[in-house]
């Protein structure tokens, strides 16, 4: 189903791209530049004229890809390295929904980016085909386009240890009781390190977040507009950044969800660092929401209490992994999407109340991998690998194991919930075998249109300070602000305060005079007593349809060795 596009010469390209102008490169973009290579502006402006020139052949997308029509599916050819536009090309999936509307009310193409880095975003134009009723109004105006980044799901995929073994469990528990503990994930973080490189080394150097917001820009031309029309969330905003950065004249709209902090030192060892402090707090709102409900879950009516229950479980299942396949680890990554997502709230007490009543059957429902699930296990190793080869190609990361152990030590005494599992998550970054890079310096202050930045007070993933921070560098952005909430992913909430100014933003570009505080989106609301059993029995529903959510980080090891009995 690949269509292979001829590729133009190179007097061809650089003529066309002048016509169009593209070669009138932002400063920013142009100072970057490779060795024996064109600067990298130049690579993307001959990209981007090209795929202008060849554009997107839509079609019926592949039976096993799960869109079904209306939507359709187009590749986009793009340079692994863009300093060489004449060399080696991958090329990206997408998928489009086209705009409801009459042709008067067409503005253009809306693209989406989940985060990760890893998500795809092809499942973004479903909220046209359901017809999601925050996206009806803007569904009018917009065709809505979905992509996988490069080294995501069908956009030359990369990998870094074989699937299957990649979902086995249980693992061992991320929290450390020796240095043997200690010892034995690192050895796990550098052969996962290791196996990147042996698996995907090609792609590595360029699994960056400047190449993919130039293929963003190469998108963009491909789909015939003349500026971008963009939404991102989580690590979405970053790359909006990134792109509002290297091509600010070529925005049109952008809104950015849940920000992730652009403060060049902050990209991403302390970035994670933050994070952990911010999982915390929000776990520590989850467990008062959970102690005031205490009538519909019996976990305990204080917070304290709530918390030795959890002690408990992560006890019992570290001496016993319940149902042989929930340890520590597994409970961790069902347990994180409590603070990731106010949705997540019900769901994870009521599995959890479940097992304090004696039934053990919701969480391992819940946790276990299902090893039947090829395609499925394939998309969640490569999720991770992409999470992994971005965030360490991005930045230089510290190689002390000193620093890392001391860091996180310390962090680990007041803010337990997460610290280690995100420590060993991020460890291969130490040992990396491939290039990193330099993060550019995101901001803009000419020749950008008003980014709008929502953003929730209590975020655990993306901590408030983010869009604060991107709020400064972005000239002329405007910032909401949901007060006193911390769900993931903003603009997929029912909040008529923030979604109606998202509705006028997309539609008319306005945004308000100064920033605009809102307040939260409705409280999650406990079952009544009699009915929390009957919902701990409906496992399936214990997150929400990934297509209103951004893409959630992975939480576990890289190996299922140190969870075998020793």
């Amino acid at each position: 189903m690949i269509r292979k596009a001829a590729l133009g010469s190179a007097a061809t390209l650089i003529t066309g791209a002048l016509s169009a102008g593209l070669l009138l490169a932002p400063p920013a973009a142009a100072a970057t530049t490779r060795d024996n290579g064109v600067p990298e502006a130049l690579g993307v402006q001959l990209a981007a004229a090209r795929a202008a020139r060849t554009g997107i052949e839509w079609k019926d997308c592949p039976a096993d890809w799960g869109f079904a029509a209306p939507i359709q599916c187009g590749w986009v050819k793009v340079p692994l390295d863009y300093a060489k536009p004449f060399g080696k090309t991958i090329e990206l999936a997408l998928d489009r929904a086209v705009s409801t509307g009459t042709k008067e009310e067409r503005q253009g193409a809306l693209i989406y980016n989940p985060g990760g880095p890893g998500g795809s975003g092809m499942r973004f134009p479903r909220r046209v085909t359901t017809k999601s009723p925050l996206w009806v109004n803007t569904s009018k105006a917009y065709d809505f386009v979905g992509f996988d980044p490069r080294g995501v799901g069908h956009s030359a995929p990369i990998s870094c240890i074989d699937p299957q073994e990649f979902v086995k469990a249980p693992k061992a528990d991320p929290v450390p009781d020796t240095e043997a503990d200690k010892s034995a994930q690192r050895k796990l973080a550098a052969e996962y390190a290791d196996g990147c490189k042996e698996r995907s080394g090609e792609m590595l150097p360029y699994m960056t977040t400047p190449n993919i917001a130039r293929d963003l820009d190469v998108i963009r031309a491909a789909l015939g507009e003349k500026k971008l029309n963009y939404l991102g969330v989580s690590y979405g905003t970053y790359l909006g950044g990134v792109y509002a950065t290297l091509f600010p004249t070529h925005v049109r709209r952008m809104i950015v969800d849940s920000v992730v902090n652009p403060e060049q030192d902050n990209i991403w060892y302390q970035a994670n660092l933050e994070q952990d402090v911010a999982f915390q707090k929000r776990w520590n709102d989850w467990q008062d929401w959970v102690a005031k409900n205490d009538a519909s879950f019996h976990l305990g009516d204080t917070r304290a209490k709530v918390e030795a229950k959890w002690q408990q479980l992560r006890a019992q299942a570290k001496a016993k992994p319940l149902g042989g396949v929930a340890g520590p680890a597994e409970l961790i990554g069902f347990f994180q999407g409590a603070p990731y997502y106010d949705s997540s709230w019900v769901p994870v007490a009521t599995a959890f109340s479940a097992w304090a009543a004696g039934d053990e059957k919701p969480l391992i429902d819940a946790t276990a991998p299902d090893m039947s699930d090829i395609a499925g296990n394939v998309a969640s190793e490569n999720g991770n690998a992409v999470y992994t080869a971005v965030e360490c190609a991005d930045a230089k990361w510290p190689t002390s194991w000193a620093k890392w152990d001391r860091d996180n030590s310390k962090l680990h005494q007041q803010y337990p919930f997460l610290t280690w599992s995100n420590a060993w998550m991020n460890l291969p970054c130490a040992t990396w075998k491939s290039k990193q890079s330099k993060p550019i310096e995101v901001g803009a202050q000419h020749g950008l249109p008003p980014v709008l930045i929502v953003q929730s007070e209590r975020d655990a993933a993306t901590p408030y300070e983010g869009g604060v921070e991107l709020h400064r560098r972005l000239a002329g952005s405007r910032l909401i602000t949901e007060q006193n909430a911390g769900s993931h992913g903003v603009t997929s909430l029912v909040n008529p305060c923030i979604n109606t100014r998202v509705d006028s933003y997309l539609l008319t570009g306005k945004v308000d005079a100064k920033d605009v505080t809102c307040g939260p989106h409705a409280a999650p609301v406990a079952p009544a007593p009699a009915a929390a059993k009957a919902l701990a029995e409906a496992p399936a529903s214990a997150f929400p349809a990934q297509e209103e959510l951004p893409a959630m980080r992975q939480a576990r090891p890289y190996s299922a060795e140190l969870g075998q009995k020793q």
